[in-house]
């Protein structure tokens, strides 16, 4: 018997398990549960239960709205069966329905929430600069039918600089949003055309936190700025007032994706890798 180990003594039990989740929002209400409501973690837990029936509890690191998408939700949660981090990825894939995804799945400590581990997120928002829809798109794009890509790019960049830094973003917050403290870092927003298709303009934004509704405020007075329904310097001067009416439109969800959450550690034992 090794040194310290107490005969008869209980075996330690499972080490909690961190998932990156991916899915299409567009048939749900949001991530957080909701009475009679179809939502992100709801079909999760579901499927956790279908293999470990005792667990009880999801913590998330952001709560998703309604018809908003994710490509890198972290998720984490204490099981109680030794099943690695593996059989987890691939026994919720078989459990989950086609509109989310385990993308990775590692080990972490009991406990651990996602919420509380890392030093912010990074957003992305689709414009699809376009006269006409495109089915393959519709519910995953913002579609701007009178400006072209490359005019749409020139003017959000310009525009978004005054964005950057730390600032009070009262102005970029729904009015139920019931958080004093209102002041915000965004580190960076990058704005380019999808090498794939370079019709779909991307406005990416990495923040340490983000206001309720915020970065859809925020890309909705970018776009109106671009197209002229608002002058130039309209996000410095919502900034400064702190007023929501100097800010513009809140740009439709299902634009919006959750690219990642940045953790401060990944986990252990992770696949895949």
């Amino acid at each position: 018997m090794e040194a310290g180990a107490t005969e008869g003594a209980e075996p330690e039990g499972p080490s909690g398990i961190l998932l990156t989740v991916a899915y299409d929002g567009r048939s749900f209400h949001g991530f957080a549960p909701q009475p009679n409501q179809r939502t992100i973690a709801g079909e999760l837990l579901g499927a956790i239960q279908a293999i470990d029936p005792k667990v009880r509890e999801l913590r998330g690191a952001s709560r998703t709205d309604a018809r908003v998408h994710a490509r890198g939700q972290a998720v984490a949660f204490d099981p109680t069966q030794r099943i690695p981090a593996r059989g987890w990825c691939l026994a919720l894939g078989r459990e989950l329905p086609d509109a989310i995804s385990i993308v990775r799945a590692a080990c972490v400590e009991r406990g651990f929430s996602p919420r509380f581990s890392n030093d912010g997120k990074r957003y992305r928002y689709l414009l699809l600069a376009s006269p006409v829809r495109d089915p393959f798109l519709d519910g995953r794009v913002m579609r701007i039918v009178d400006l072209a890509p490359e005019v749409l790019v020139e003017r959000i960049t310009k525009e978004a600089t005054h964005a950057v830094g730390t600032h009070d973003f009262k102005a970029f917050r729904t009015s139920s949003d019931p958080r004093i403290e209102t002041v915000r870092t965004l580190r960076a927003i990058e704005v380019d055309r999808d090498p794939a298709d370079p019709r779909v303009v991307r406005v990416t934004v990495e923040g340490s936190a983000f206001l309720h509704n915020m970065m859809r405020i925020l890309v909705g007075t970018l776009v109106d700025v671009a197209a002229g329904r608002r002058r130039e310097g309209a996000i410095a001067r919502a900034l400064d007032s702190g007023d929501r009416r100097d800010a513009g439109i809140t740009a439709p969800a299902e634009g919006l994706y959750l690219e990642e959450v940045l953790l401060r550690e990944r986990g252990h034992d992770g696949w895949p890798e």
